[in-house]
């Protein structure tokens, strides 16, 4: 069992954020952000990242039977090319705050980027998700979000397995790509192929 700090600092609520789906090739960046109930804790939680399906599953109907409140905030592939995914990550973090019916005293983000939301303090934390209890349960509740869009988006489009690869760049995701060309749902800033097949990509 993992061990991880349930507060980062003294003021409370204190909000955790954590995002998933940066690295894709296709469909939006989620996140989440989570204020956890000292009263009710949660022994599993751990990096999304970490968790088998099945546990990441579990985990995500504990938090939301358990937290004091959740937000899941969504950017979608048309915005991610407008603005990039650094601040399309940034953004869905703020709408994922946005969400939360409790305002956050402070705010723990995963990784080393943010930008202020609502005059609040925050820290940013690397690979928080594996250290604080409120990042691990945003990274659970964006990632098991996410992989149901995926999945859902999977069924019109079958040819690109976003149900197994979540749009990821694994290689049958890119030979798919390769064959069939993009979808709708691609981002079309991003290197959908290695640089020796992108230049017929779109002839």
């Amino acid at each position: 069992m993992v061990d991880l700090i349930l507060q980062y600092q003294d003021l409370v609520p204190e909000a955790g954020c954590d995002e998933a789906g940066r690295g894709c090739l296709a469909g939006p960046v989620v996140a989440a952000a989570v204020i956890l109930d000292p009263a009710k804790p949660i022994a599993a939680l751990n990096d999304s990242k970490k968790l088998s399906v099945k546990k990441r599953t579990a985990l995500r109907e504990e938090i939301l039977e358990k937290a004091l409140c959740y937000g899941i905030g969504i950017v979608d592939h048309h915005e991610i090319d407008q603005i990039n995914i650094l601040n399309a990550g940034i953004l869905a973090m703020h709408r994922a705050l946005e969400q939360l019916r409790i305002q956050p005293a402070f705010i723990l983000v995963d990784g080393n980027r943010f930008k202020p939301y609502a005059q609040t303090p925050y820290a940013c934390m690397i690979k928080g998700d594996a250290r604080f209890s409120s990042i691990a349960a945003a990274s659970i509740l964006a990632k098991t979000h996410r992989d149901a869009l995926m999945t859902e988006l999977d069924q019109a489009y079958p040819h690109y397995a976003w149900a197994q690869n979540q749009g990821y760049p694994t290689p049958a995701h890119r030979k798919a790509i390769a064959e069939f060309g993009p979808s709708p749902y691609h981002r079309m800033t991003f290197q959908l192929l290695p640089r020796d097949h992108q230049l017929g990509l779109f002839d």
